[in-house]
């Protein structure tokens, strides 16, 4: 009896831990990863991520770069290393603050709005930096920052200038979503690297950041985090800038980590959510790891409430996996 007890004991774990072996969440299992940006282009998705560097002892986040990763079926991802680092810009402080960035393409160049560190207008700022191809290397596009601290007096944080999120409407107008505590937006001209008017402030209660906009089936999409330990909400309008009518939550709160921060993306006609959790072994607050669920929208256009699973979606392979 005990010997049958204990191969039914040894069964189960080799089972369990067969499971876990095959889990595909999180995606990138060999590096602490956060602050997902998504980009589509040919059958590829492109993910950047801010590359969590804290030892298990820190107390704050060390992020010397952004990574980026690849893939043409969402469920196994090559590494493309780093295509940019906080020291390309250099009017920033630039070395351990690569935090949220987002990615966009137009008129055949790739510009990623990152947020970093300013070396003399205290707080964080938002820079852009452009490339030839979605694998950089990327280069400062401006020499100077697009979004400063001084610029938004709102709140008296230091932080309330971060997560950039670029959306470009059908007729070519492009849009910055950014801001913590205060959800800000601003037109950006042709060049994407000047603002075109003034920057605009959006009423969400209990907005605290990671704002993200996109588009289906004619209707806008604004999600963001919510609250602090931070869960993923969002809203809907007839137009990229509103006007917003609350929609729920779609993502519960983490449990190690206070943060989330989505992208919402389509691929190869399915619908996916890239956020980020602490479930890597030895993860924690500055030691986050990147995951994606795939999701189907509603009959009437709202998107579910969507968990988080170990198994992550079915491969999607695109003609690019050929």
């Amino acid at each position: 009896m005990e010997s049958t007890v204990k191969k039914t004991l040894m069964f189960a774990a080799a089972s369990l831990l067969a499971c876990a072996a095959h889990a595909a969440n999180p995606i990138l299992p060999k590096l602490f990863t956060a602050d997902p940006a998504a980009f589509v282009e040919n059958g590829t998705v492109y993910l950047y991520v801010g590359h969590d560097q804290a030892s298990p002892t820190d107390k704050d986040y060390v992020m010397k770069e952004w990574r980026l990763y690849s893939s043409c079926d969402m469920k196994n991802w090559v590494d493309r290393g780093s295509p940019i680092q906080p020291s390309a810009f250099k009017w920033a402080i630039g070395k351990v603050d690569a935090w949220a960035g987002d990615i966009t393409k137009r008129d055949g160049k790739y510009y990623f709005y990152a947020t970093v560190d300013h070396a003399s207008i205290p707080g964080r700022a938002i820079g852009v930096a452009v490339s030839d191809k979605p694998e950089g290397p990327f280069v400062d596009a401006r020499g100077s920052a697009l979004i400063t601290n001084n610029m938004t007096l709102e709140t008296q944080i230091a932080w309330d200038d971060i997560d950039p999120a670029i959306f470009q409407d059908d007729d070519g107008q492009a849009y910055l979503y950014w801001g913590n505590s205060v959800l800000k937006y601003a037109k950006l001209k042709p060049n994407m690297i000047e603002l075109d008017g003034p920057i605009h402030t959006v009423g969400v209660e209990r907005f605290t950041e990671a704002s993200y906009l996109h588009k289906h089936n004619g209707t806008y999409y604004l999600s963001y985090s919510r609250e602090f330990p931070e869960e993923t909400a969002y809203m809907t309008g007839p137009s990229a800038t509103g006007p917003w009518t609350y929609r729920g939550v779609i993502m519960s709160k983490n449990v190690k980590v206070k943060t989330i921060h989505q992208a919402i993306v389509e691929f190869n006609g399915r619908n996916y959510i890239i956020y980020h959790n602490a479930k890597l072994p030895g993860g924690g607050e500055y030691r986050r790891s990147v995951a994606v669920e795939e999701f189907t929208y509603n009959a009437d256009g709202t998107i579910p409430f969507i968990k988080q699973t170990k198994e992550g979606p079915a491969a999607n392979p695109s003609a690019a996996c050929k």
